[in-house]
């Protein structure tokens, strides 16, 4: 089972009441669920008695056959966002994108959506190269619980230090991890330096040496 999402997918439905619904065939001009989605697939729809005004926008599950679609989870409708108990009548059913599942560029350019992008929306082998994370993100727009794993970061060269380039992206520097481990994090180099001089094992040479350089 996996969502489906497909152009000119419509179908007539006379089914009434909340449960699942008996698809009855396509609208002239547009393919069938079973063609457009593919049985046991899931799909969002969209469902509409006009005579009554009555609604419904949700995600669907067709059946083995796709005879049915069963209303797994309503996302918008005339009842309050709740499934609605269908009256009799004449009804068309077909797939859609709501809104709040849909990303766009909004009127700047900027990529947007109404709702919210959760971890488990990234598929697991999915990678982010840094150069494609926004710089102008801020936390009111990032929601407190989310993290992008480095696992997901594209790679970078090997046992090197990362550091913020020109263009305030992260990348690789020239320092390599065997470099940085040279230095003693406890304490600053001028500390390490004099540590050295005035230890018993050192040199008179190197003494001479660090005497010149300081």
């Amino acid at each position: 089972m996996a969502l489906a999402i497909n152009d000119r997918v419509r179908e007539t439905t006379s089914t009434t009441g909340t449960g699942a619904v008996t698809l009855g065939g396509a609208v002239d001009g547009f393919q069938t669920f079973a063609a457009g989605i593919g049985n046991s697939n899931t799909t969002y729809y969209a469902i509409s008695l006009n005579s009554a005004n009555e609604w419904e926008v949700g995600l669907g599950t067709l059946n083995g056959d796709s005879s049915t679609l069963t209303r797994t989870t309503v996302l918008q409708s005339s009842n309050s966002d709740a499934a609605v108990d269908f009256a009799a009548g004449a009804k068309e059913i077909f797939c859609t994108l709501p809104s709040e599942k849909a990303l766009y560029l909004d009127a700047s350019g900027d990529l947007a959506n109404s709702g919210i992008i959760t971890n488990t929306s990234v598929d697991a082998s999915a990678a982010i190269a840094q150069t494609k994370l926004a710089l102008d993100i801020t936390n009111s727009e990032v929601n407190a619980s989310a993290a992008i794993a480095l696992s997901k970061l594209a790679t970078v060269t090997a046992s090197r230090v990362l550091e913020s380039n020109v263009s305030g992206a992260v990348s690789a520097s020239s320092v390599t991890s065997t470099t940085l481990g040279y230095l003693d994090a406890t304490s600053s180099i001028q500390t390490q330096l004099d540590a050295k001089a005035n230890s018993p094992a050192a040199t008179p040479g190197f003494a001479l040496a660090m005497a010149v350089a300081l």
